[in-house]
């Protein structure tokens, strides 16, 4: 048995229950200050305030000793705190900050190449859809990801989780939909599925092929646009369901992209092969995509910066998490999603990356805390669930990760920081000091 006690924390901050929150229960956050979490075998056993009792904690583990750790003394990332079964490592907080580990429950990991080509034309004026049409945006990396061997998506993808894991992040959802055709979805999805074994990070997997109609069959008019959702619904959803590469399926609901209509299709179509319905929608120009979220029973309804007031009332209804993305909206200078308004009507809001190689080319969620802050004008307590608890409650994962509680699984980080306001607060650096995933300790 592994067991580890961190203690001396400063304040401890998290987010409580097995579901997401919206409302005022969003910034409900329970803080225990001089606190102590006492885990075993990754999962968290005892979480108090003061002292901890390590005989009474450690009751039944015969023979058993503490092996103190000081806070800079911790091993390097990769490695066990304690190395005997038998020990009880001790891991000194140093009157620090902890708080649940962070979820990114949107991005777009795993692509071929960075498309800062776009930069001029984004500074000049041109709009996101009219990229697209020209043949940059997503067809511009969905030919780029086509020419890239399995290995080179591989290896950046792992790059760019070692950044995020540094950042805080211990769980991670990461879409395909940037192959478009049966080979290279699946290689994205392969890619991300050898990614489980290269990182701590969970990786959650979302199949997307649904992300835009690719250009052979665009070329083709409207019989192609059908074509290629037939394409999706009688073969590659079955095929991606049968092989178990995805546990998700999300759809692009969006003028000149995919219809209601089309997005309707193409989730029911994955909800009869066992893939839980996510959708990107009312991102550019609302189309009423919330409509779909709510009769697929979407556990997620992604961008919704055009969200209008009886799309937020359908996502009430649908039980539906709004996961936001502010660093899109930062990075391509337009408004931002209505955070302030969604969870006044009891809306759970998330926010995540979307991490991307066009849209939103950022890989820190610390960022999106800040942005996310200030721009829907959340408080720290609402920021921290929304990347806690909320993000987990999106990947269908609230009940064991999200939260600092017994019974869930001990993702956790330790922050050089005096309160969690100051992580909304401060931009520009990184106060992760360690991170905890299933009980293991890095640094």
């Amino acid at each position: 048995m592994k067991r580890l006690l961190i203690e001396n924390i400063g304040t401890l901050a998290t987010p409580e229950g097995n579901s997401a929150r919206g409302g005022e229960l969003q910034g409900k956050v329970k803080t225990l200050h001089n606190a102590y979490i006492y885990i075993e075998d990754g999962i968290i056993k005892a979480v108090g305030e003061g002292e901890a009792n390590i005989d009474k904690l450690s009751a039944g583990a015969a023979g058993g000793k503490a092996d103190a750790l000081g806070g800079k003394s911790a091993p390097s990332k990769g490695k066990l705190v304690g190395d005997n079964e038998d020990d009880i490592s001790i891991l000194d907080a140093e009157g620090m900050l902890v708080t649940p580990g962070l979820v990114d429950a949107h991005t777009h990991l795993v692509f071929g190449e960075w498309r800062q080509n776009e930069l001029e034309k984004k500074l000049k004026g041109l709009s996101y859809l009219t990229i697209l049409a020209e043949g940059g945006g997503i067809l511009s990396t969905v030919k780029a990801t086509r020419g890239a061997a399995s290995e080179e998506l591989v290896e950046k993808a792992e790059g760019i989780l070692d950044e995020m894991f540094d950042l805080g992040v211990t769980t991670l959802e990461a879409k395909s939909g940037y192959g478009l055709d049966r080979e290279n979805e699946l290689k994205q999805l392969e890619a991300i599925k050898t990614l489980k074994k290269k990182t701590p990070i969970e990786l959650v997997s979302t199949f997307m092929g649904a992300h835009a109609v690719p250009k052979e069959y665009k070329e083709k008019g409207g019989i192609g646009r059908e074509e290629y959702i037939d394409f999706l619904i009688d073969e590659l959803i079955p095929e991606v369901a049968k092989k178990k590469l995805a546990e998700f399926c999300d759809v692009f609901c969006e003028k000149d992209v995919f219809s209601r209509e089309d997005s309707m299709r193409i989730l029911d179509a994955a909800k009869k092969h066992g893939l839980t319905p996510k959708i990107h929608t009312d991102e550019i120009v609302d189309i009423g995509g919330t409509m779909v979220a709510e009769e697929t029973g979407a556990i997620s309804a992604e961008h919704l910066i055009k969200c209008s007031n009886e799309g937020i009332k359908r996502l009430k209804r649908a039980g539906a998490i709004a996961c936001l993305l502010p660093c899109t909206s930062f990075y391509l200078g337009v408004e931002y999603a209505r955070a302030r308004d969604m969870i006044n009507e009891g809306v759970p809001v998330a926010m995540a990356t979307d991490f991307n190689p066009g849209s939103c080319p950022v890989s820190n969620i610390q960022l999106v805390m800040n942005v996310g802050c200030l721009n829907y004008r959340m408080m720290p307590e609402e920021v921290l669930t929304a990347v806690t608890l909320n993000g987990a409650a999106a990947l269908g994962r609230a009940d064991r990760i999200g939260s600092i509680e017994v019974g869930k699984q001990a993702d956790i980080v330790i922050w050089e920081a005096p309160d969690l306001a100051y992580l909304c607060y401060r931009m520009g650096s990184n106060p992760v000091s360690k991170v905890v995933k299933k009980g293991i300790v890095y640094e």
